[in-house]
């Protein structure tokens, strides 16, 4: 019986240390940041222009910034996802530029080229410091529209509820950064220690904008359970698309790019 108390109290200690070390070290686990420069070029967006903004606390982010180039036509602010950069995303706003669409790429702190690390706050600041950029280059709420995509959707709801917009897209979207860290971590009291937490569940009811919410339904990073829940949670106009057989990453190989260009041309009726 000593034996068995003895080695409880062991693996209860091991437990605490490594739930100490997690805590201490989480944002190197939440966020993972391809911290290489990129041009537009390289992106296959030459047509875009390199800006770099300043975020409330001082910190410098890079965006890829390209006007409309149509009559009335929107301008999008697009908050990309975890993995990578705004380098990979060329190819998904090639469309909207096609169509004479303005966009505004943020490369959040800690990301290609933008100084700083990444934290929830820190996000919120730099997604702030977009939308001002894009209102200071003539952009009226009525031609704005947020798009976000995995973490960046985390920002896109924060950012719609705080300002003024036309449209809001949401790709793969999560309830929460902790329902999400609870399922991939479900041995650690992640509910407890998450530090950002991003809780669009809470937040995206005060959405005043036409919604879409577009995911695949064998998603496995986040479940589509996640964009269901949010979109019961939304208040009208809200659109879901679920598409079957889609994942995380190729949406666009089941047609997503079209139903998402569809969506801004039938709100912005171009």
């Amino acid at each position: 019986m000593e034996f068995a108390v003895r080695v409880g109290v062991i693996a209860a200690l091991i437990y605490l240390v490594v739930v100490a070390l997690i805590y201490v070290v989480q944002r190197q686990l939440q966020y993972f940041p391809d911290r290489m420069m990129y041009t537009p070029t390289a992106a296959g967006v030459p047509e875009m222009s390199i800006a770099r903004l300043t975020a409330a606390d001082g910190t410098m982010v890079i965006a890829w910034f390209k006007e409309a180039t149509a009559d009335g036509a929107p301008t999008i602010v697009y908050f990309h996802g975890n993995a990578g950069s705004i380098a990979g995303r060329g190819g998904n706003i090639k469309p909207w530029l096609e169509a004479g669409y303005g966009v505004l790429l943020l490369s959040y702190r800690g990301f290609g080229g933008s100084d700083g690390r990444p934290t929830e706050a820190g996000l919120y600041a730099d997604g702030r410091a977009a939308i001002a950029y894009v209102l200071a280059q003539g952009v009226t709420p009525d031609r704005l529209a947020l798009y976000g995509e995995s973490l960046g959707t985390g920002v896109a709801v924060k950012m719609a509820v705080e300002h003024d917009v036309a449209a809001v897209v949401l790709e793969a979207p999560f309830t929460s950064a902790t329902d999400v860290g609870a399922r991939a971590y479900p041995v650690l009291p992640v509910r407890w220690m998450m530090k950002d937490r991003f809780e669009s569940i809470k937040r995206i009811a005060e959405i005043d904008a036409p919604l879409l919410i577009i995911h695949g339904d064998t998603d496995r990073t986040i479940p589509v359970s996640h964009g269901h829940k949010l979109l019961a949670a939304a208040r009208e106009p809200k659109r879901g698309v679920f598409i079957p057989g889609a994942g995380h990453n190729d949406l666009r190989a089941f047609g997503a790019g079209k139903i998402i260009l569809e969506f801004l041309a039938e709100t912005f009726g171009r």
